[in-house]
């Protein structure tokens, strides 16, 4: 019996993956683990996963169980791509930042970035790139991949989807959504998964797991046949393709059927809004970005971000401007926002006491070896 390694206590908001497991998929990891069933993908789980995709996305989708983000959105371009083929993303796309370079090394696509002010793409934006077709110099754009919600937590409404997808078919290049948090924004803006997806033109995209209650296991699902080739060779040759593949269906079963995927991100999103409400009202904190998922971005002073990660940990998202992070995730409570937000009150209590006296023994001469200690001022 392995000791428990942690205190189940403590809540960070560092990142919707530091949740653990939803209670209905940890279930449902029990009941898959009766008895044999075929591997590979060849068990009655997957088989029943396709209809279970089919439900929200069309009777054309296809779903692919893999592990990981990083491997879904590899597997995804390889398989829309030709190896002198161009990937058209925002300059902050995950692909672009977060993947160790996974797209261009393994899947073979050159990424063309586009600076962008608030992680979306637009018609306009995507043109910058979209050209140089037949010139043998130029790799050749190919897929347009957006995130919804974007890295930066804003959302695309379904015409916004349905404009780039018609840019981008009208010149013959394919649309890849990567959909970590796609969960999140139809909760946002109260639509089925269909309408940002299948409705608006979208031709390949991911629905992450991970990030709304799954163990392990994104999904990657094919709208649009036509669009790729090879996808479940790709699968295997990015070590993508589990030998037990039933207890990665299972757990999306069992989230898409009992409705959990839903109310999972309906609540992440509003413990995003609760807690952007209540920090942005303490002096020092300026929430600078629209709340629209489960995601808020704000500044504070450094010093007190230092020492509030000691006890909630989060992400420094931009060392340039001290601009943090935090996330909210489905088994984020009301009491765990309240508990951050009062940490946060007494850090920037602490830091100003302890600029104030620093003013103090400056104006009075004092040399800086009898000025109080930043660590002696109580929390």
């Amino acid at each position: 019996m392995i000791s428990r390694l942690h205190d189940p206590a403590s809540r960070g908001f560092a990142s919707d993956n530091n949740s653990g497991i939803h209670p209905d998929v940890l279930a449902a990891l029990v009941t898959a683990n009766e008895g044999h069933q075929p591997a590979y993908g060849e068990d009655a789980y997957t088989e029943r996963l396709q209809h279970v995709f089919r439900d929200h996305f069309g009777a054309r989708a296809h779903v692919y169980p893999v592990l990981t983000g990083t491997g879904a959105n590899v597997v995804a371009l390889q398989a829309m791509s030709e190896p002198w083929g161009a990937v058209i993303c925002a300059e902050s796309a995950h692909v672009n930042t977060d993947e160790c370079g996974a797209p261009e090394r393994i899947a073979h696509v050159k990424l063309l970035p586009v600076p962008t002010p608030d992680g979306k793409l637009t018609p306009a934006l995507i043109a910058r790139h979209a050209r140089g077709r037949g010139d043998v110099h130029r790799a050749q754009p190919t897929v347009v991949t957006i995130t919804q919600p974007t890295e930066l937590g804003t959302l695309y409404t379904p015409q916004e989807i349905a404009d780039i997808c018609a840019f981008a078919h009208e010149r013959d290049m394919a649309v890849y959504l990567d959909g970590a948090r796609l969960a999140h924004a139809a909760a946002a803006l109260d639509v089925p998964l269909r309408a940002l997806t299948t409705d608006a033109g979208v031709d390949v995209l991911s629905f992450g797991g991970t990030k709304n209650g799954l163990l392990l296991g994104e999904a990657l699902v094919v709208l649009n046949p036509d669009a790729v080739r090879g996808t479940e060779f790709l699968r295997k040759a990015a070590t993508q393709l589990a030998s037990k593949m039933r207890f990665v269906s299972a757990q999306f079963i069992a989230l898409m059927e009992s409705g959990a995927w839903l109310a999972n991100a309906r609540h992440a999103n509003a413990m995003a809004s609760r807690l952007a409400v209540a920090a942005g009202e303490l002096p020092g904190v300026r929430i600078v970005r629209p709340v629209e998922s489960n995601a808020v971005f704000a500044v504070l002073p450094e010093e007190a971000a230092a020492r509030l990660r000691k006890r909630h940990p989060f992400y420094v998202w931009d060392e340039g401007t001290g601009e943090v992070r935090w996330m909210c995730t489905f088994d984020t409570t009301p009491d765990d926002v309240d508990a951050f937000v009062a940490a946060l009150a007494e850090e920037l209590a602490a830091v100003a006491t302890v600029a104030a006296v620093s003013a103090v023994t400056e104006a009075a001469g004092e040399p800086a070896a009898d000025r109080t200690d930043t660590g002696t001022v109580a929390r």
